[in-house]
């Protein structure tokens, strides 16, 4: 395939695709590398890089997944509005966009669609639990997992365009069915990038304040190629949707076929690295290898 087209993978062949970002040692993004500027590696094993592609028009479908629990009722209101600043910005004919809410439920707000009028619709009604509820559900839920799990299984799972999710969320899980370890591997098994913003407001759990989803929502970012992001005074949420626009437009796609057919389903470890010194990869490290 010529370099600089798009890349088409073909369904008779089991293509491995990663989706990369590349900063250098200042965290600018890297944006003219070339395929030869690559090393990948399959459980240790060197792999040909089959396809390259740089991701600034290839459809995306994107997934925003906000915490509406009641640890959120103090920042609901400026995660809506730059939600919806954001998605005006990054929506184009040719991507999809899905709305979840999760607290003590999980709910799609709005299947995927390319309609930002829609998504501004349904983004309106996205709003903590009333102290009623909250009082009959004996103090609600965060089900932050299994949202995961749900928008990977349920979602994700059948698009094959780039895929990502957001995170709007403390991190702070509370009531899930399944782990952490679950909602990560829901993840990789359906090619999807997490975003994770953590937005908390420090006064939420009163004397359980010490509760910090940081590391949760890191390993996840982490584990699944995504980044993770801190709201703050410095960096406010409008900013980091910046940061992730330009991220998502920044893309490079690469895909090999492993040397080795897959004879018993299971994941594989994957290790992509830039051959000039002075920059950083982000891509996912495992992907499930499906016989």
């Amino acid at each position: 395939m010529a370099r600089g087209q798009d890349a088409v993978f073909s369904t008779e062949v089991k293509v491995v695709n990663v989706l990369a970002t590349v900063r250098n040692k200042t965290g600018s993004l890297a944006g003219d590398l070339s395929q030869d500027d690559f090393s990948l590696l399959e459980d240790g094993r060197p792999q040909a890089i089959r396809y390259f592609a740089r991701e600034t028009n290839l459809p995306l479908t994107l997934g925003l997944l906000i915490d509406t629990s009641g640890s959120q009722r103090k920042v609901i209101n400026d995660e809506r509005g730059a939600s919806l600043r954001f998605l005006d910005q990054v929506v184009r004919p040719q991507d999809q966009v899905f709305l979840m809410q999760f607290d003590s439920a999980v709910q799609i707000r709005q299947p995927l669609t390319s309609s930002v009028g829609k998504l501004d619709d349904a983004l309106a009604y996205v709003d903590t639990e009333t102290m009623s509820q909250l009082r009959r559900q004996d103090g609600g839920g965060t089900l932050l997992y299994d949202a995961v799990a749900r928008a990977s299984d349920d979602v994700m799972k059948k698009e094959k365009n780039r895929k990502a999710l957001i995170l709007l969320t403390d991190g702070v899980d509370i009531g899930s069915y399944g782990s952490l370890a679950d909602a990560i591997e829901a993840a990789q098994r359906a090619d999807t990038l997490v975003y994770s913003i953590l937005y908390s407001d420090p006064g939420a759990y009163g004397f359980l304040s010490g509760r910090d989803g940081k590391g949760v929502l890191e390993k996840m970012s982490n584990d699944t190629g995504g980044s993770f992001f801190t709201v703050s005074k410095k960096q406010p949420v409008d900013r980091i949707y910046e940061i992730l626009e330009e991220e998502l437009r920044n893309q490079y796609s690469l895909g090999y076929v492993s040397d080795r057919p897959v004879t018993i389903s299971g994941f594989r470890t994957i290790q992509l690295t830039a051959r000039t010194k002075g920059l950083t990869v982000q891509a996912r490290h495992r992907y499930w290898a499906q016989r």
